[in-house]
Formats: C-alpha cells, structure tokens, sequence
C-alpha cells in the first residue's frame, strides 16, 4: 500500500518505528500537501457566500485561478510522499552492491551518485512547490472567507514546516555528493527557497495575527 493511501494512524504508526523510512522527508512532503488542502479548505468555504460573490469579476477569477493551481500543486506533493521513501530505498539498495572487483566498486560509485541525486532531487521538488503555494496564499487571505483565516493561516505554517523539512533533507543528502557543480547549485538553491519562503509566510502569519489581535 501507497504512505498516501494509509490511514493518518496508520501512517503516524509506520514513522513512529524502527524503519528509517518514511522518515522526514514523506513526512515534510505530506505536511505541505496538508497545509496546501488547508488554504483551498478556505477558499472552498469562499465560493458561493455573498461577500465573495460581491467582489468584481477580475478579483473572483484571480481567486479561482490560484485555487485550481493549489490544486495541482497539492497533487504533486501527494506523489512526494511516496516517492522520498523510494529514494531512500533505492539508496540503501546502491548501497549493498558489491565492491570486491574494481569494476563492481566503479558500477557501485556511480549508482550511488545516482541514488544520491534522486535523493536530493525529491525534497527539493518538495520545498519548490511548498514555496509556490505559499506564493499563491496571500489573495485567498485577503479575499476568502474570513471566517476560516485561522485555517489558511494553520495551512501556511503547515507549508513552510515542509518546505523547511525538505531543504534540511536535501542539505543531508548533499553531504554525500561527490559532485559539487550539483551540489553548488542545490545548495544555493535552498538558500533562495528558504529565504523567500519564510519571508513569505512571516508576513501573512503577522497578518493573521494582527487581524485576530
């Protein structure tokens, strides 16, 4: 069975165990896929209610149209989940290949390269989309129904524990890379991601804060 397809104790179960995996890398993915469902929670409670229907045409429809891409957004991390526990496995497989030959011990280097890349390739996908979701939060907070503020204000620090999860992840795996052209350009790539993103969120939570102040 699928970590996305498990039940919520189901799954809590599965990390709280002495199997390295899913581990913090499925679980910032699945943290951000939640926090993602949290804002368009909001923006479903929106539509159809009478203050949202008065706002003008062009605000309603930038308001669906960042509804529907959290949407993709949070189908793509779905997959996430899965697939950070893959790369851990296919790690750990690369990892016991043979190394008595020269040949065997060059195969097994370059497959863990490989496995290596894959395994900070997932994470930052992760920290990627959480950072264009977290983009697309601020219209539903001033647009949406204000009712459920606290929701998308709990979805955005949901989203930016993920983001931040998924870049300490790809910083580990990064220890472990030989290339450093690669790991030059992830490493300033998670510098970038953290620092917009946790602006980003910073400021709505100050808002939301400010609001129910």
């Amino acid at each position: 069975m699928k970590l996305i397809d498990m039940t919520v104790t189901d799954f809590a179960s599965e990390v709280d165990s002495n199997s390295p995996a899913p581990g913090g890398g499925s679980v910032s993915a699945l943290a951000s896929d939640i926090g993602v469902g949290l804002a368009r929670m909001m923006a479903h409670l929106s539509f159809g209610k009478k203050k949202f229907e008065a706002l003008d045409d062009k605000t309603k429809e930038e308001f669906k149209v960042r509804f529907d891409k959290l949407g993709e957004i949070r189908t793509e991390l779905s997959t996430l989940v899965d697939k950070d526990t893959e790369s851990f496995n296919e790690f750990m497989k690369a990892l016991k290949l043979p190394k008595e030959t020269d040949e065997e011990k060059v195969a097994r280097a370059k497959t863990m390269e490989e496995a290596t890349i894959f395994s900070i390739e997932v994470p930052y996908k992760t920290a990627k989309l959480s950072l264009e979701s977290l983009k697309l939060l601020d219209f539903l907070v001033a647009n949406g129904n204000q009712n459920a503020i606290t929701d998308i204000g709990v979805g955005t620090l949901m989203i930016a524990t993920g983001m931040e999860g998924a870049i300490l992840n790809v910083k580990v795996n990064l220890m472990g890379l030989e290339n450093k052209e690669i790991h030059d350009k992830y490493s300033k790539g998670c510098k970038d991601i953290l620092s917009e993103g946790q602006k980003i969120k910073d400021d709505i939570i100050a808002k939301i804060h400010k609001q129910l102040d």
